[in-house]
């Protein structure tokens, strides 16, 4: 259980650290401006995206099926390893699915609003 609580807070943590900052946009004849109040509110939408949630859910099915096949290969002490790596590597992939859809979302919304986006 300790080891679970350190994995969700790391997860956790991990999933503040999505940004939307490498969108690229042609910025000619842009209204800077107005981009800025655009892209702050498709962000906004962006966040909607339950990152955190994605990887809790991915960290809980990682657990399961890890110290599943942990148990198989190495016994109870496998088992342990075994849902610790597959809670860390659910967890990561759940967050990165969360980071592609709220990237998504961002760019569909600014491609919604008028902009060319590059990337």
């Amino acid at each position: 259980m300790k080891h679970f609580i350190t994995v969700m807070s790391l997860l956790l943590l991990l999933s503040a650290c999505t940004t939307t900052d490498e969108i690229i946009i042609d910025k000619k004849g842009v209204d800077m401006s107005r981009y800025y109040d655009d892209l702050k509110e498709c962000r906004s939408y962006g966040a909607e995206v339950k990152t955190a949630e994605k990887g809790t859910r991915g960290a809980v099915s990682g657990a399961v099926v890890g110290g599943a096949v942990g148990a198989i290969v190495d016994g109870s002490e496998g088992a342990g390893r075994g849902a610790g790596v597959g809670a860390i590597t659910g967890g990561v992939k759940g967050i990165r699915e969360g980071e592609s859809q709220e990237i998504s979302v961002v760019k569909r919304c600014l491609l919604g609003r008028g902009y060319q986006v590059l990337n």
